[in-house]
């Protein structure tokens, strides 16, 4: 299969990029090459995506089976709507990768595929919503995106809503940080209840479903009730030598505390619907979850191994600060 990869060089993109030439693809990377180097053995067309120009000369490395888009979280819809249109001669489907930000109830309501996503016009621009506040917009932003990529493609269109994606080469820093606070050991302040149901996705398995899915809608998370967040903790301790003693603060402590949830407490989200996202479309049409320890370990060894994640701004965004984890453990005793 020919294979044209929008991105490809780091995390989700990069996974994608191992397990096409793993299974004998094909593959052709299109980006700018400021993130990180490309893989061997991949065809790579350097450009920008914005710049109707570059796009046509992507073009004409053409035909390919399939788009695989992972580069467009900070693009307008109607800038991923002037590529894919772009693409549609060369190419016979597109895989879109959105989020589960783009479902109107997410994460207060339980979703499945059938739960209704924000509206944008698929020619939409960046502000585009910016009234509605940070979270609306970005959810109406990447609907939007849903929305070009469908005026382009038709039916021959994929699209994959994961929520949080985990795994070697993680650069938003949430498993990264519970790891090296594992690692540091003592009384660790562990949020909420130990029998959390949590369904984070590892990034090796949504990258072999980005290249198998069929067409359609796919929410891509892992099975609900598969793992808690006492399961990922722990699994979190055994991964980095079990020094550490995990100490649970009831949600409504932290949030006296003014904990943020999601960021100052990686994976932590009180709100109903966070963890309740339906995946078995996408498990009956192929997606293969590992277990979460696995996950986690080999998020571990990759960590010790000195690899290091492309750099994010949204990494410093995550962990509690050390002094205020002292003062939360000190009251529960």
């Amino acid at each position: 299969m020919r294979i044209l990869l929008l991105g490809g060089t780091w995390f989700l993109g990069r996974a994608i990029a191992q397990r096409a030439l793993l299974s004998g693809h094909d593959v052709t990377t299109f980006n700018r090459g400021r993130s990180a180097p490309d893989l061997h053995g991949i065809a790579v067309v350097r450009g920008d995506r914005t710049d109707e120009d570059d796009v046509r000369r992507l073009a004409s490395h053409g035909p390919w089976d399939v788009v695989v888009d992972t580069s467009a979280s900070e693009m307008a819809p109607y800038q991923v709507q002037a590529a894919a249109r772009m693409l549609a001669g060369v190419a016979d489907r597109y895989v879109y990768l959105s989020t589960v930000n783009a479902y109107t109830g997410w994460p207060h309501e339980p979703l499945d595929e059938s739960s209704p996503t924000y509206y944008a016009p698929p020619n939409s621009g960046r502000d585009f919503g910016a009234e509605q506040g940070t979270t609306i917009h970005y959810g109406m932003q990447k609907a939007g995106c849903e929305n070009a990529v469908r005026d382009a493609f038709g039916e021959y269109a994929t699209i994959l809503r994961p929520g949080v994606i985990l795994g070697p080469g993680e650069y938003v820093g949430r498993l990264p940080w519970w790891l090296r606070r594992s690692e540091r050991g003592g009384a660790i302040l562990a949020p909420g209840r130990p029998v959390q149901s949590i369904q984070p996705v590892d990034v090796r398995d949504v990258a072999a479903f980005a290249l198998d899915a069929p067409l359609g809608d796919f929410n891509v998370a892992a099975p609900q009730g598969r793992a808690t967040m006492g399961d990922f903790l722990t699994a979190c301790l055994e991964a980095t030598g079990g020094r550490g003693r995990l100490v649970w603060a009831p949600d409504g402590l932290l949030k006296k505390f003014g904990v943020r949830e999601w960021t100052e407490m990686p994976l932590w989200r009180t709100a109903h619907g966070a963890w309740a996202v339906d995946s078995r479309r996408a498990v009956g049409a192929g997606l293969s979850c590992r277990p979460l320890e696995q996950t986690v370990a080999d998020t571990w060894a990759w960590l010790v191994s000195g690899q290091e994640p492309v750099k994010h701004p949204r990494w410093d965004d995550h962990g509690i600060d050390s002094e205020k984890e002292q003062k939360i453990l000190a009251v529960l005793g």
